[in-house]
């Protein structure tokens, strides 16, 4: 697969790639630029995929760790984030997998101790009187119920498309998959939510 990226991406991710050549040369400072810049949006990816803040917290650690471990494996022409996202959406994955054979595990989170850049930040309140804001807090709960229900796969392909702005050719490097494939996975993944949460109107 092509993976040079736009020199614009090449651009904004200089400060990445010079971290990561850092660590690959032995300085493992390098890492907290690295974590300064992308420890929060990877929880946050974490958390909309898993509905789990201590687990991805976990997560989100194990993250930054591995791409210790695997910084030699980067490779300098592809988008940092991109690789990270990988790393992070398969530990995702395993865990909803652990999850599907240990189902005493929740997937939900109370809204109100959901944090800061979740689906509840995300749907913004454009000065909604208490009636409308009540309106605004059943409809993220909603949103919330449909996205943890769909498949680890739809909703990966949701959560990196819609809410992380990936680009279907990023989302399916991530997903370990093709760009076709991710596209009908979102097609799908889209018309569930819009079926359940038409439902719940």
């Amino acid at each position: 697969m092509h993976t040079t990226e736009p020199d614009s991406i090449q651009q904004d991710g200089a400060e990445d790639r010079r971290d990561m050549a850092e660590l690959v040369a032995g300085k493992p400072a390098a890492l907290s630029g690295l974590m300064e810049r992308h420890a929060r949006p990877v929880f946050q990816f974490l958390y909309r995929m898993l509905g789990d803040e201590e687990d991805a917290n976990d997560l989100a650690q194990e993250t930054f760790i591995r791409v210790f471990r695997a910084a030699a494996s980067y490779r300098p022409n592809q988008k940092f984030t991109t690789w990270l996202y990988a790393i992070a959406a398969n530990l995702a994955r395993n865990q909803l997998r652990w999850r599907a054979r240990h189902p005493a595990v929740s997937l939900d989170t109370p809204l109100d101790e959901a944090p800061a850049g979740t689906l509840a930040t995300l749907l913004p309140a454009r000065g909604e009187d208490p009636g409308q804001a009540s309106e605004s807090v059943e409809r993220v709960r909603a949103v919330q119920a449909a996205v943890a229900q769909l498949p680890e796969d739809l909703r990966a392909a949701i959560v990196l498309c819609e809410w992380e702005d990936m680009s279907v050719a990023e989302a399916a490097i991530v997903m370990e998959a093709t760009p076709k494939a991710v596209e009908s996975k979102l097609y799908r993944a889209r018309k569930i939510l819009r079926e359940r949460l038409l439902t719940t109107r």
